[in-house]
């Protein structure tokens, strides 16, 4: 639960590969929380390594780090801080991204083109213990389309970090010889893990993993109404 108004200390973490929106967001938390005890990480995977030593009470997250983007991130950080508050705050906003992102247990979506007074009065829902979205967030009416979401996100969830890891990169275009030297690992390692993902996630090819994965991050973009 988030402690705020001269409670107990609040730790923070800030995930953005934007050093300077770093600095504004900490200003803004600070405003808002007694004295915050504020830590900062640029990957996916640097913020991973902190999880345990800062045992954060909020996430603060952008979707799109030079290690990872969409909700992939989200549900890996998700299941390493389980007790906390993971707030996300991206340039990726419509409805569908919103949607996905409260799927995947966040508690709030803040585009980052909010004014600061904006932002200043999610960081207090949340700590009121709301949900918070935009003003314009319409919640998708088509139920089919938003359990077939929610079923993506529970397959993305029953993989490894390691298994997350190795779809991100195929997702990113790279064959299994260069995610092995990437890795660090045997070339049989990463099709051992390509064989596993496959299976968690129901698809035949590792075509169909990318186009499964990529869905529930960025339905919204190829969603004809809405920009």
């Amino acid at each position: 639960m988030l402690q705020h108004e001269g409670t107990a200390e609040l730790r923070i973490l800030l995930i953005d590969d934007h050093p300077l929106f770093c600095d504004a967001m900490a200003m803004t938390v600070g405003e808002i929380f007694d004295n915050p005890r504020v830590a900062t990480a640029s990957t996916l995977k640097e913020s991973l390594d902190m999880v345990g030593p800062v045992d954060p009470d909020l996430v603060v997250l952008d979707l799109n780090l030079p290690d990872v983007d969409g909700v992939d991130g989200l549900i890996r950080l998700r299941a390493a801080a389980p007790d906390a508050k993971i707030v996300v705050v991206s340039s990726l906003s419509d409805n569908r991204v919103t949607t996905s992102v409260l799927d995947s247990g966040a508690v709030g979506f803040v585009p980052k083109s909010s004014p600061r007074d904006e932002l200043v009065r999610a960081f207090q829902a949340i700590a009121d213990g709301e949900i918070y979205t935009p003003d314009d967030f319409i919640a998708p009416q088509n139920n089919r389309l938003n359990q077939e979401s929610q079923q993506i996100v529970e397959k993305l969830k029953s993989l490894t970090p390691q298994q997350a890891t190795i779809l991100n990169l195929i997702c990113e275009g790279k064959l299994n010889k260069q995610i092995a030297f990437d890795l660090s690992i045997a070339e049989t390692t990463v099709k051992a893990h390509l064989t596993a993902i496959m299976r968690k996630l129901g698809v035949q090819n590792r075509t169909q993993a990318v186009l499964l994965a990529k869905k529930v991050s960025y339905d919204s973009l190829s969603d004809g109404g809405e920009t």
